[in-house]
């Protein structure tokens, strides 16, 4: 599914939950019998619980924090986010990272670090619910329920109600 679709002066209207329903349809085609899902703080780590429970799987999804390897931590300093907590064996594992927005990769590049902190998965592939391109590093998703141009100057972020509902956000950077 690609989404290129804009109204007004640049504002960018995707729909969350029917990209969600896309995305479940690219993870269950993914998944083998034994992957494990692992969603990265925080907008992958709400995909990743939804996913959990909508496919039926029993425990809980892992999370991943970019946060102790980050390449700009000097400037960012630690964040308040989630911390990396991995329910599974990570060596040997099947292991699908999701993610909200794919965009210079270097989030991506982080969490495999984090990941091979705690073990040597035989597999890792990744899911997206929107690729908006500019990747400063060679990262890929595996699969992405929606492909988006914005410009540098604007940032795409998940969001989601207290009832679970998810939505875009998008904000001038």
């Amino acid at each position: 599914m690609t989404a290129h679709s804009s109204v007004g002066a640049g504002s960018l209207v995707l729909d969350a939950q029917a990209l969600y329903t896309e995305l479940l349809r690219g993870v269950r085609a993914l998944r083998g019998p034994q992957t494990r899902l692992a969603g990265i703080a925080s907008g992958g780590a709400w995909l990743a619980e939804r996913l959990q429970q909508d496919l039926g799987l029993d425990g809980a999804p892992g999370v991943l924090s970019s946060v102790m390897h980050r390449d700009d931590f000097a400037q960012r300093g630690l964040a308040a986010s989630a911390q990396t907590s991995l329910p599974f064996d990570v060596n040997g594992a099947d292991i699908l990272v999701l993610d909200d927005v794919l965009y210079t990769g270097r989030t991506v590049r982080a969490v495999l670090n984090e990941l091979y902190d705690y073990g040597r998965p035989a597999r890792v592939r990744l899911a997206v619910l929107v690729d908006r391109g500019g990747r400063e590093l060679p990262i890929q998703a595996d699969f992405a329920a929606a492909r988006v141009a914005l410009p540098a100057t604007q940032s795409l972020a998940l969001a989601r109600t207290d009832s679970g509902h998810f939505h875009f956000q998008v904000k001038e950077v």
